[in-house]
């Protein structure tokens, strides 16, 4: 049988069983499942599936669709930053530093859990895409794709708020006060509902607007400079929290 000590080392001491071996201690934590797979699919069933919704109409798509990418990067959202922080979880119980006693470099364990986090979002956009087919979302055929590869690999930045928050908080505390804090991002970035005068404005600068201002892109036609301050905000907070995540950790493996 294969182990963590015995499994083929790739490059920067990375090893494919120990991505597995997190992966399924991830997928058995129903919290995290919940979180992941059944609240934003449910979140959009309950808010963007009636009637006035599908005949509404929202760029070049219907505001079912609208709705449903907006749930999809808050689904992505919440599941790369709850995978992530399980980090507190394992620091806590002791696992990181039983980590330290293999051949794992600390940079892999960091990109094992920026992967497995990213799975998560993956499966979390894929279920409310899903929902949305089958619940009458309408977007032109390109959008269905590029927004949903938006949605997903626009999570990376909240993959890295996950480590950053999961290294800063203690293992008691980082569940609750993330879930907090993503609902209170999602409505201030505008994900629940649209935003106007001064909110709207301040919401420019919040981490979970560049995000969904890119995921709607493909057919909510937003103007040329609004499409480049969201790529400036979602590349800022990358760096702001990707960093934040590597100072937090060393101080934390020099101890």
């Amino acid at each position: 049988m294969t182990t963590l000590a015995t499994a083929p080392v790739r490059a920067g001491g990375f090893r494919p069983a120990f991505l597995g071996l997190e992966l399924r201690r991830t997928l058995r934590d129903k919290r995290t499942m919940i979180f992941a797979l059944v609240m934003p699919p449910l979140f959009f069933i309950l808010f963007g599936t009636n009637s006035t919704f599908q005949h509404g109409q929202a760029g070049s798509g219907n505001t079912t669709g609208y709705v449903m990418v907006s749930m999809a990067v808050y689904g992505a959202l919440l599941a790369t930053s709850t995978g992530a922080a399980r980090v507190a979880v394992e620091r806590a119980a002791g696992w990181s530093r039983q980590l330290r006693l293999t051949p794992l470099s600390p940079s892999a364990y960091i990109a094992t859990k920026i992967a497995v986090a990213m799975l998560l979002g993956l499966f979390s956009v894929t279920t409310v895409f899903v929902a949305g087919a089958i619940f009458g979302a309408q977007l032109p055929a390109s959008a269905w794709a590029s927004c949903f590869l938006i949605a997903w690999l626009g999570s990376f930045v909240f993959a890295a708020f996950g480590l950053f928050m999961g290294y800063l908080l203690p293992s008691e505390n980082v569940m609750q006060l993330l879930g907090v804090s993503m609902a209170l991002l999602a409505f201030a970035g505008g994900l629940f509902m649209p935003l106007h005068g001064w909110i709207e404005t301040v919401s420019k600068v919040v981490p979970t607007n560049g995000i969904a201002t890119l995921a709607r892109a493909p057919f909510a036609e937003p103007s040329a400079a609004g499409i480049v301050l969201a790529i400036v905000n979602v590349v800022a907070w990358a760096a702001i929290f990707t960093v934040g995540s590597a100072l937090l950790f060393r101080r934390d493996t020099a101890r």
